[in-house]
């Protein structure tokens, strides 16, 4: 991605807009405290205020770092009533950052209804991105990552839970939830019930942390550990679940119909077969099925 002419690409400033000013979307640790970057750094220490989900915390980051800056609180409680005074002061010129606890704002955080309002508004925010503990616990799951969808936090009581599992039966992406402590054993009795025993998760707890850990298994093997205490359920977790490999599949075959449609109308079935999976890599049986389901509707 291009830098904006005319400024310094380096600057934590890059790219501001000539009047009013910024509000940067910064990420913050989710446990390690080195894990911070060099421009959310500069950024915090550059903005006039930083709005933070807890001030108590993020006072604690930036002593650390040697950052004297002005806080304001505005978290899940208090969002709405803020959109005002923050507007007001980007208005005014100055320019503000928002942090949450730990990782990247509005990820399952507060932050959505201020960046929103603000951007209706035209007013300019720009991420300073960094640590995510979706895409750290994804980068380790050893699960596709080429699609994948984002949960959140699942309802806390079982039967909401499991309504919402139930809509996720057939979706072929791989699936990530955050949860809860407390609630973890609950949760994966259910996915194995609801998903099936035998589908493929990784569950990452703590990380970055001291405890950092990563378990791989079956829902089923994971939702025994859990209940047998061989895995303890404590800290920050992360749930990556396998998609439904046969509704990929079945969404799949509907991807190649075109394509093999117009081979059989030249050649033999398996000559057609063998050209379609050479091209799309897609398994010989589905494919071979395919074919026959298409030969008997077009006869």
């Amino acid at each position: 991605m291009n830098e904006p002419t005319g400024r310094d690409p380096e600057s934590p400033h890059a790219g501001t807009a000539s009047s009013g000013g910024t509000l940067y979307v910064v990420a913050t640790p989710i446990g390690n405290m080195r894990d911070i970057t060099l421009r959310a750094l500069e950024v915090l220490r550059s903005v006039d205020l930083v709005l933070a989900e807890d001030t108590r915390r993020t006072r604690a980051l930036l002593s650390r770092h040697g950052i004297a800056a002005g806080l304001l609180s505005v978290h899940e409680h208090n969002e709405r009533a803020r959109v005002t005074h923050v507007t007001q002061r980007l208005e005014q010129g100055e320019d503000l950052a928002l942090v949450t606890d730990a990782g990247t704002p509005l990820i399952s955080d507060p932050g959505y209804v201020l960046v929103r309002a603000l951007t209706q508004k035209g007013l300019r925010v720009v991420p300073v991105p960094g640590p995510s503990a979706l895409l750290a616990a994804l980068s380790v799951a050893g699960l596709p990552t080429d699609r994948f969808v984002f949960e959140g936090f699942l309802a806390a009581r079982g039967p909401a839970r499991r309504q919402h599992l139930q809509t996720l039966r057939s979706e072929s992406r791989t699936i990530v939830f955050y949860e809860s402590p407390r609630r973890l054993a609950a949760m994966l009795e259910d996915a194995a019930e609801i998903l099936g025993g035998e589908r493929e998760a990784t569950i990452a707890r703590e990380l970055t942390k001291i405890h950092e850990s990563t378990y791989i298994g079956t829902l089923a093997e994971l939702s025994r550990r859990v209940v047998a205490g061989t895995m303890p359920a404590r800290g920050e977790i992360v749930v990556c679940i396998a998609g439904d490999v046969s509704a990929a599949e079945v969404r799949g075959s509907a991807d190649l119909e075109p394509l093999l449609r117009a081979l059989l109308a030249e050649m033999p079935v398996r000559q057609a077969v063998r050209i379609v999976c050479h091209a799309t890599g897609s398994k010989r049986n589905t494919v071979y099925e395919l074919a026959l389901a298409l030969k008997s509707t077009d006869a």
